[in-house]
């Protein structure tokens, strides 16, 4: 897939004591982005869809620069694997051509009810698959 990009700016409420983004935050831009990439395929509130819900199931990320008040950056989002009931991304933040963070995350479909682990409906999956395959083309 290619990659998915999300431009954002850095605020106030993005940062620490010190005056660059508070780590966590950068969590929050990827969780931003990989929600846009979903609205982008049709799923307008991508955590929660018809008693189902994407959750993260593991993340590792990896600071390389930091972030200041009123940056411009994107977050970039690529899938690396879908599979039935998980999909992993990678996520990486710049600032220009300064890579700042990079990110790999693993979500997976939960039922809403039981919060145990489904398959992902049929026709996400499709689309995701489509994704992936568009770079292999």
């Amino acid at each position: 897939m290619t990659e998915f990009c999300v431009p954002m700016r850095v605020y106030i409420e993005d940062t620490d004591a010190g005056g660059i983004v508070y780590y966590a935050n950068y969590l929050k831009f990827m969780e931003r982005a990989r929600t846009e990439l979903m609205r982008s395929l049709g799923y307008g509130k991508p955590a929660l869809f018809d008693g189902l819900q994407l959750v993260v199931h593991e993340v590792q990320v990896k600071y390389h620069s930091p972030a200041v008040l009123d940056d411009e950056i994107r977050v970039l989002v690529a899938l690396e694997s879908v599979r039935k009931v998980t999909l992993s991304m990678s996520q990486n933040i710049f600032r220009g051509d300064t890579l700042l963070c990079e990110g790999h995350v693993k979500l997976a479909c939960l039922n809403v009810a039981t919060k145990k682990p489904v398959a992902m409906p049929q026709v996400m999956y499709q689309k995701l698959i489509g994704l992936m395959a568009q770079d292999r083309s």
